[in-house]
């Protein structure tokens, strides 16, 4: 999956499972406050029960006229009575002997007698809280959330994936047409090429130097853009070869490759290379790295512009004075396709190129532009 696919994914990802989370969430809280709201009534239904039994045996005693009274225990329940002023009379619990007494985390009801059975005005009971129930209801509550949870994960990760389907075919179509355009422009762009070399070494061409000039930048231009198609095309699947390359004679060899371009632009080169600057890299990706960098800074330089180019034990430095680019286009600029200026030519895949190699060896890449100033971007590795 391309970057851009990923990028697309887990952006829907991201808004499908936080919305149905947040939402998914309200349900469950709402369901569990029900829950657990019936589960206390539950427990409160066995203090009604028990507040009615104690009433009926004070009635009871009350209309025997005997004796002998006796208090109606229930070793699950406790309860008090109190007469009209709330004064305590008699209760199976010394907890409770103000009416007004609460306790965390136990359930209370109070109810008043009338008449008076035996003098007593209020009747309380009261029992723990039994969380058990509850503690079942929350457990069973995460257990449905984390199910749910995982059934909407994979739900949105093959919603995301249709999602990106269009998209991807859409890159399919374009890569296709990549690898058909540049296929068939490699033979033409070789014989050109070859042709122009023999016409420089055997020919006598001074009368038409300046055309067969224009011919030369042509035919490099496009010998670059099918190099860099190719290297798009087929980056995932190049194997690499690493070997310890002098990037100072390479750098040395494509400015000769590039002359012709700075010249037609009127361009003035300065050039500060370390000798013996060596290392570890695949030839074609540090081609493809200093073709890229230097091929952007002539083409989005000015006429008379200058061509800086540094390289030392632990960077490389590309410096222009062109257009440059907008501060708020800086973040995007290494995106594939992605072009600062659109009046000038080219795909938008040069410094996506660049990063992309600076990701393979974990090079460090540093951007710095200011619109109408100029461009300067390095490249730095360890020592």
């Amino acid at each position: 999956m391309l970057t851009s696919e990923k990028r697309s994914l887990i952006r829907f990802l991201v808004i499908y499972l936080t919305s149905t989370f947040i939402l998914f969430s309200f349900a469950s809280w709402i369901f569990y406050t029900s829950s657990k709201h019936h589960l206390l009534d539950t427990q409160q239904e066995i203090l009604k029960y028990e507040i009615q039994k104690i009433k009926t045996t004070l009635r009871e005693l009350h209309q025997s006229n005997s004796a002998t009274l006796y208090y109606p225990y229930n070793p699950q329940i406790d309860s008090a009575i109190y007469d009209k002023d709330k004064n305590y009379i008699f209760g199976s619990s010394k907890n409770i002997h103000s009416l007004d007494y609460k306790e965390k985390n136990i359930l209370y009801l109070q109810e008043s007698i009338e008449p008076y059975y035996l003098g007593v005005a209020y009747l309380l009971v009261s029992q723990p809280i039994n969380y058990l129930p509850i503690e079942k209801l929350q457990q069973n509550m995460l257990f449905f959330m984390f199910i749910a949870g995982l059934f909407f994960s994979i739900l949105g990760y093959f919603l995301g994936r249709l999602f990106v389907a269009p998209m991807r075919q859409s890159l399919e179509k374009m890569n296709h047409f990549i690898q058909d355009t540049t296929h068939e422009l490699n033979t033409p762009i070789s014989i050109i090429l070859t042709n122009i070399e023999m016409i420089e070494t055997f020919g006598k061409c001074k009368e038409n130097s300046s055309e067969l000039e224009r011919i030369e930048i042509a035919s490099k231009t496009l010998s670059r853009i099918y190099d860099d198609l190719t290297y798009l095309n087929l980056n995932h699947q190049y194997h690499r070869h690493i070997t310890l390359v002098n990037l100072s004679e390479l750098l040395e060899e494509r400015m000769l490759y590039f002359t012709v371009m700075a010249n037609s632009k009127s361009l003035s080169i300065r050039l500060n290379i370390s000798k013996n600057t060596i290392i570890s890299i695949d030839k074609n990706d540090a081609l493809r790295l200093i073709d890229n960098l230097i091929s952007n800074a002539i083409k989005y330089n000015k006429q008379q512009g200058i061509l800086e180019i540094t390289l030392s034990r632990e960077k490389l430095l590309v410096k222009d004075t062109g257009i440059g680019i907008k501060a708020k286009e800086l973040g995007q600029i290494q995106q594939r396709f992605k072009r600062a200026n659109k009046s000038e030519g080219g795909f938008g895949i040069g410094l996506h190129i660049v990063s992309q190699v600076c990701k393979n060896y974990a090079f460090k890449l540093n951007i710095n532009s200011v619109e109408n100033r100029g461009t300067e971007v390095e490249v730095k590795w360890e020592k």
